[in-house]
């Protein structure tokens, strides 16, 4: 812990010697702690119990692959400093990731890991009893993925005397708008992203099994670009391929890519737990005209919605200069599409919190990172898929940061795919002949 000290002494509140989470500083811990606080004054909370794990990163640094057993980061109104209440074993992970105080890391008993009568909450109500928190007003997050039914059952049977309310995602809106140290990570990530799926996109080649696609996209999203190392990311690639193409959440196998017709990619490059995610069609052979008339229109719809995506614009002013463009065309897309990305674990990149959908009239603000998401799924196939990955919504000039393909399916005679430029200034192929 010497070290730990030397690094808080110096402004760092986070230790990271496992993860490398020393780039944000005291300060910033100190930033968004207090921001939640006025999040919980005015929503009417004492206390919030914190089970996402990206809310726990994010308020404390704390980084482990423990989500699969109870914990969680408390944050009360009075406390200086966030606690962490975990399983015994993974505390030594948040003494390595947190630079919290010895007194603010809480572990639970081993012997209730998947314990079929007691459970770590009971401790965990145990531990706000013996602080003086019993009849505090607590909010949780009901939609966390791992705050479980009976995560809930027993936290309320051992709190009798504490009113409980959904905190609606609470933390997550206050990480909605972004830092200048988290951007940075973001950027890298987007180099990451664009570096796997080039390599992904020289693979595909008819013939070749899918898994190989898939195992080019796992080797250069964790060998990440020089300088900048990847992660793992919280949604695995995504890769529907021929009629599979019309629904948006298959994964692959180890059949080979077909001759003909279309494949999705869906990724995600991560550095250290930010993500940075991009989605691609290929198609194999020419491609009908009425797909590349349909691409034309992505595009044109995605450049519409970047367009509009300006400070001060809501989200549902930017689907629906995206809409208007589909529907000029006589398409249209039933889904939202976008929602923001930054912070995740698995098992999902999103942050739940705004959608750019209608009715959605969160203000777009600098330093929101979205996934634009501009795929359109038919009965038989999907449409040609183009997102700008993470547009950042700029203060100064009120334009999108990371610019999209101006290109998205593009016939080819000589068999070569068509290299257009993505968000990171990379050549990307989105389109093969036979090859």
């Amino acid at each position: 812990m010497k070290r730990a000290k030397q690094r808080i002494r110096k402004g760092r509140i986070s230790v990271a010697s496992a993860s490398g989470f020393g780039t944000f500083t005291q300060a910033e811990y100190a930033q968004r702690l207090a921001g939640v606080k006025r999040r919980m004054e005015k929503a009417g909370f004492d206390l919030v119990v914190c089970q996402d794990p990206a809310n726990m990163c994010w308020l404390t640094g704390y980084d482990g692959w423990s989500f699969y057993v109870p914990q969680c980061v408390l944050v009360h109104l009075e406390e200086d400093r966030p606690i962490w209440f975990g399983r015994a074993q993974d505390a030594r992970s948040a003494r390595l990731t947190t630079g919290l105080p010895e007194k603010n890391i809480v572990p639970f008993s081993e012997r209730l890991v998947q314990q079929p009568v007691e459970h770590p909450y009971d401790e965990l109500a145990q531990m706000i009893r013996s602080r003086g928190w019993g009849k505090a007003r607590i909010g949780v997050e009901m939609d966390a993925h791992y705050y479980t039914a009976r995560c809930h059952a027993h936290l309320v049977s051992g709190l009798p005397d504490a009113h409980f309310a959904n905190n609606h995602d609470l933390v997550n809106w206050a990480r909605l708008v972004k830092s200048e140290a988290e951007l940075v990570l973001i950027r890298e990530a987007g180099a990451i992203c664009t570096h796997a799926m080039n390599r992904a996109i020289e693979k595909m080649r008819p013939g070749v099994p899918q898994n190989h696609v898939i195992a080019e996209i796992y080797h250069a999203q964790i060998m990440g670009v020089p300088g900048a190392g990847g992660d793992y990311a919280a949604i695995c690639p995504l890769m529907p391929v021929g009629e599979g193409t019309s629904t948006p959440h298959l994964t692959w196998s180890d059949a080979p890519l077909p001759d003909s017709g279309l494949a999705i990619l869906e990724i995600a490059g991560v550095r250290r737990r930010y993500h940075a995610a991009l989605t691609r069609t290929v198609h194999f052979g020419k491609p009908p005209q009425a797909i590349l008339d349909m691409a034309k229109a992505i595009v044109e719809g995605v450049d519409a919605g970047l367009e509009k995506a300006r400070p001060g614009t809501t989200a549902e002013e930017v689907e629906a200069a995206w809409q208007a463009v589909l529907r000029r065309n006589g398409l249209k897309k039933e889904s939202r599409v976008g929602y923001p990305v930054g912070l995740a674990y698995p098992p999902d990149w999103g942050e739940r919190t705004a959608s750019l959908r209608p009715g959605d009239t969160t203000e777009m603000q600098s330093g929101m990172c979205f996934h634009f998401m501009a795929g359109v799924w038919l009965d038989d196939s999907a449409s040609p898929s183009r997102n700008p990955s993470l547009s950042r919504i700029a203060a100064a000039n009120a334009s999108a940061m990371w610019r999209a393909n101006s290109s998205s399916s593009t016939d080819h005679e000589d068999g070569n795919p068509d290299l257009t430029k993505d968000h990171a200034g990379n050549e990307t192929g989105t389109q093969h002949e036979d090859a």
